[in-house]
């Protein structure tokens, strides 16, 4: 007996019991489409997260005061200004492209009978070049400003929106007050989208002196002011290692430090974070295939029992087949062929739900605001298909070798 007549056998025998094909075969398709769905959001969100830290500038190093890791010092030395500006400099770290310096000083934020409290970021000029952050409207903080220490601010859209009701509105020469001192609005940035990060467009940046001196007083020890936080640019990605270098023997000569572990600052590597944060999100993709991966497993399973059922069900007809001549590697692919048949035809309609199903999740994503892309790729389909094809033959063997090895005889006198 030919390949043909096995196929027209199987296909003969799947029609005959349709609805009971059709409800076997939704297991696979639901389980196929689970994968490619869940599959495509998990590396949605991988792509989002790396978008985000790209977004923050290019080669940035992120500098800051912290606890000291081994908690045997009892004070903890600041970041200041004259140390930011040392670190600028290309004699004592030639790999740093620029510095742009932060201090944040926590805050009230009112116009008219609007009131928003938040931490107020005092900044140098250079901050829109380092965080590529362009202005929407205006100006940004001015070398004037800070020399001045001028009582001049630039918002974030949300801010406007929550100080003047319209984030669309243009607020230039606006009066605000930050903590009961008068400000004049002078710019107002770009927006970008809410992401990994939250609302980064509930912003207010004025000049970093105007922080230091005016709202707060942050004198540090060597004359210069305090600083919350160091964006350090690199001059390229090959040198962001020995520009972290530079940065950790300078500070730790400026703060005495003696011993490993006793640093009182901490660097972030953006792309050592990226990658860390990428080796999470791809267990969290990984994760959803796997969780996807038991609806296959329930579907095969069902394909089995089915065909147990088929099976048993067609013990006589086996048994008749058998005794005019054919033979058991006959029986054995006339099954495997009905188990094929219900799960490739499960997988392509599985691929089709999978598809459809990322593109709803891709719309409602939108409509929420969200930034994530969903895209069904190539390897997502592929890896469907192999396993739905793999489940056809795995859980139809059983079945069909259990057909295959029937002695006519007693198939022949089965009631």
């Amino acid at each position: 007996m030919n390949l043909t007549e096995n196929l027209r056998i199987a296909l003969n025998g799947l029609f005959t019991n349709r609805m009971r094909s059709i409800l076997t075969t939704l297991g696979i398709i639901i389980g196929v489409g689970a994968v490619i769905g869940l599959v495509s959001l998990g590396r949605g969100v991988e792509d989002f997260v790396a978008g985000e830290f790209q977004s923050l500038g290019s080669n940035i190093l992120f500098v800051f005061s912290s606890v000291p890791a081994n908690g045997t010092a009892a004070d903890i030395e600041p970041i200041t200004t004259n140390e930011g500006e040392d670190l600028a400099s290309p004699l004592i770290a030639p790999s740093i492209e620029q510095i742009a310096m932060q201090y944040d000083v926590f805050g009230s934020v009112a116009s008219g009978s609007r009131a928003v409290t938040l931490p107020v970021s005092g900044v140098t000029p250079n901050f829109t070049s380092v965080r590529q952050w362009t202005i929407r409207e205006g100006a940004f903080v001015s070398q004037y400003d800070v020399d001045n220490a001028a009582r001049v601010a630039v918002l974030g859209t949300t801010m406007v929106e929550r100080l003047f009701g319209d984030k669309t509105l243009n607020p230039i020469g606006e009066v605000i007050r930050i903590n009961e001192r008068v400000f004049t609005v002078i710019g107002v940035m770009e927006e970008k989208a809410a992401g990994f990060f939250g609302d980064e467009n509930e912003v207010v940046f004025i000049p970093i002196s105007t922080a230091q001196t005016r709202l707060d007083r942050a004198r540090a020890r060597d004359g210069g002011y305090q600083i919350s936080l160091l964006h350090v640019q690199a001059r390229s990605e090959d040198v962001m290692e020995r520009a972290t270098l530079e940065i950790e023997s300078y500070l730790s000569d400026a703060h005495e430090i003696a011993f490993q572990g006793e640093q009182d600052f901490t660097i972030i590597n953006q792309a050592d974070l990226l990658n860390s944060l990428g080796a999470v999100t791809g267990i969290l993709t990984v994760f959803l295939g796997l969780i996807a991966g038991i609806s296959l497993l329930v579907g095969g399973i069902g394909i089995m029992n089915i065909m147990l059922v088929s099976v048993t069900e067609r013990t006589r007809e086996i048994g008749l087949r058998k005794a005019v001549g054919a033979r058991g590697a006959d029986i054995l692919s006339q099954f495997l062929i009905e188990s094929l048949v219900l799960s490739v035809a499960g997988g392509a309609l599985g691929i089709a739900f999978g598809i459809g199903l990322t593109l709803l999740g891709s719309f409602i994503i939108n409509q929420l605001g969200s930034d994530i892309a969903l895209t069904v790729t190539t390897d997502s389909i592929l890896l469907a298909t192999a396993v739905s094809t793999f489940i056809g033959v795995f859980f139809g063997l059983y079945p069909a070798s259990r057909a295959a090895r029937m002695r006519p005889i007693d198939a022949l006198r089965f009631e």
